[in-house]
């Protein structure tokens, strides 16, 4: 059965395909397989809107079950923000160590609790006609004051995962991917992949 993954992030494909190995009924493919598809424009508020956006376009668009995850960083001290925006929040095309720089001096001045911070994911699954399920995951932590780690993606270098003394980009992929918000959500999928039924 094919599996459509709705994204074209290099890491987050990886991480799936890790998450998704033990479902040998599935044959997985990215958006990197289909170069001429255009994703639809992440306009939602929240993590579950855009993730069912994704999910639902790239499954109506292939005939295909698709999944589809939104996911992001969010500092409650900083009104939730990056949020949605994680991805954007040092502008459009910005990339991630501006990314990381501009949330470290908004927090520089931020001690103690007021540093906490937590990982959310949602991910859709969805058939061609309708969305099948969503379900979330969080990963708790805290951010640190500079970057650590030499594995650089997203905002892993600054967020020190409760329970750990190291970032996420010190615990290294196969470590992180046991315990993130990604790995978290899709483990709430399990049943349901298991009993997915044909299209």
């Amino acid at each position: 059965m094919d599996l459509i993954l709705a994204t074209t992030n290099g890491h987050k494909i990886r991480e799936m395909k890790s998450l998704l190995k033990p479902f040998q009924q599935f044959d997985l493919y990215s958006l990197l397989d289909f170069p001429n598809y255009v994703p639809p424009q992440e306009t939602g508020k929240t993590f579950e809107e855009n993730a069912i956006l994704k999910a639902l376009h790239a499954a109506k668009t292939f005939k295909k079950w698709a999944i589809a995850d939104d996911s992001g960083l969010v500092v409650p001290a900083l009104g939730g923000n990056p949020g949605v925006f994680s991805a954007r929040y040092a502008g459009i095309g910005a990339s991630e160590k501006e990314n990381r720089q501009k949330l470290l001096k908004e927090m520089a001045d931020l001690e103690g609790l007021a540093r906490s911070a937590y990982f959310e994911c949602c991910i859709a699954l969805a058939a061609p006609e309708k969305v099948y399920k969503t379900v979330s995951g969080i990963c708790e932590g805290s951010i640190t004051t500079e970057a650590r780690g030499g594995y650089c993606f997203g905002y892993d270098p600054i967020f020190l995962k409760h329970d750990y003394n190291q970032t996420f980009a010190e615990l290294g992929e196969e470590r992180k991917n046991q315990v993130s918000h990604r790995a978290k959500a899709l483990e709430k999928l399990t049943r349901t992949l298991e009993n997915l039924p044909d299209l």
